[in-house]
């Protein structure tokens, strides 16, 4: 049995203003007071994942990382209505092959890995999802109140 790794505190820092790397590319998705939010974030971030070439990517690889990202963001957005009453904004950032998930929420408590539950019993899956499918995850308080829930997933190399 795998031990999932401890999260760590502070998300990959983006490049410093002005300073953007070759291939850099950021949208973000305002989620407040609108119905749908889960569904209306898997349509916006497939439609990044298919202008980055992620989704329509000639190896498998590259689609089976698009297919996580598109749970491990549903599992984001999921938990913030949930446990946060909604979340206000999802925003992806691409650095070359680094694709940053962040959703910000208005709660100001850090999300809890729970133990392992019983496979079968609905619930408290997601941020275990999440920890076995991305590079690295966090929060961090966010300015002005809430919190920033953020993954980080690398796009695999092409396959030959």
């Amino acid at each position: 049995m795998r031990t999932p790794p401890t999260p760590p505190t502070r998300p990959t820092p983006p490049p410093p203003p002005g300073r953007s790397p070759p291939g850099r590319s950021a949208r973000c998705l305002p989620l407040a007071a609108a119905p749908g939010a889960v569904a209306r974030s898997r349509e916006f971030t497939r439609g990044a994942l298919r202008t980055w070439g992620w989704l329509a990517a000639p190896d498998e690889g590259t689609r089976a990382a698009a297919q996580d990202v598109l749970l491990m963001t549903s599992e984001l957005v999921t938990n913030a209505c949930q446990h946060a009453a909604g979340p206000y904004t999802l925003e992806l950032t691409r650095y070359g092959p680094l694709l940053r998930v962040a959703v910000r929420d208005a709660d100001d408590r850090p999300p809890v890995l729970r133990p392992p539950v019983e496979p079968a019993r609905p619930g408290g899956h997601g941020l275990r999802v999440v920890d076995r499918l991305a590079a690295a995850w966090g929060s961090e308080p966010a300015v002005g109140g809430g919190k920033t829930v953020w993954l980080e997933i690398v796009r695999p190399p092409a396959e030959p």
